[in-house]
């Protein structure tokens, strides 16, 4: 056992990685990544959703302010894989790029939200941006039913999410299904949140890890 825990330490301390967690709008990502931050001695990225000077008006107004959004959260996310791909330590990120894209982006099209001409623009410099990036070493998906993350965002009161149609949000789970099990090409740990209470549960924060520890550095794997 202690061989093992040593072995754990150096394999921790010896990687230089990229983890991302995906998930729905209140899925519980930003929690999860402090708490492994916190774990692994990672370092956090987080997203700028308080900051945002379009989210607002975007919930206000989603069809006016879809394109802007969109865009903003594109250079955002660009700006951070530009940073992480040359840090010399693990980042794990809340929310990526991709989900940008292929579930926000996409969705808010397929509602109408965009013009072609705005969605051709947006994947055109999208794609340009994808030469100069990776793919993370693992995205950690965080599924969730509607009821679980109405009952999370209402929780954490931002006041311009109380508005926000459970269609929308189921919408954007449809989205992420699709994108994980049929377009993302890396590596991917689903975690099924609806079970689980990582923040107040020490056992379910530390199954969670006993799977990373297993699909990173091949270890514990009879867990």
């Amino acid at each position: 056992m202690i061989a093992d825990f040593i072995l754990y330490l150096c394999a921790i301390k010896s990687k230089t990685m990229y983890i991302a967690v995906a998930g729905n709008i209140g899925s519980g990502k930003s929690t999860l990544t402090e708490l492994l931050a916190r774990h692994y001695g990672w370092e956090a990225r987080f997203e700028a959703v308080d900051h945002n000077p379009y989210l607002e008006d975007y919930y206000r107004d989603i069809q006016r302010w879809s394109f802007n959004l969109e865009v903003y959260f594109l250079k955002e996310r660009f700006r951070d894989l530009l940073d992480i791909s040359k840090a010399d330590h693990t980042i794990i990120q809340d929310r990526t790029i991709y989900e940008g894209v292929y579930v926000f982006m996409e969705n808010n099209k397929d509602m109408g939200h965009l013009s072609q001409r705005d969605y051709e623009t947006y994947m055109e410099l999208f794609e340009q941006m994808m030469n100069s990036v990776r793919l993370p070493d693992l995205m950690i998906y965080l599924r969730a039913s509607v009821p679980h993350l109405v009952g999370n965002i209402q929780k954490r009161g931002r006041g311009y999410e109380q508005t926000m149609q459970l269609e929308y949000l189921e919408n954007l789970n449809r989205r992420y299904d699709d994108f994980i099990y049929n377009r993302y090409g890396g590596k991917v740990m689903t975690v099924d949140k609806d079970q689980l209470d990582y923040l107040n549960n020490p056992k379910d924060l530390a199954k969670i890890i006993d799977r990373i520890d297993s699909d990173l550095f091949g270890l514990f794997s009879n867990t």
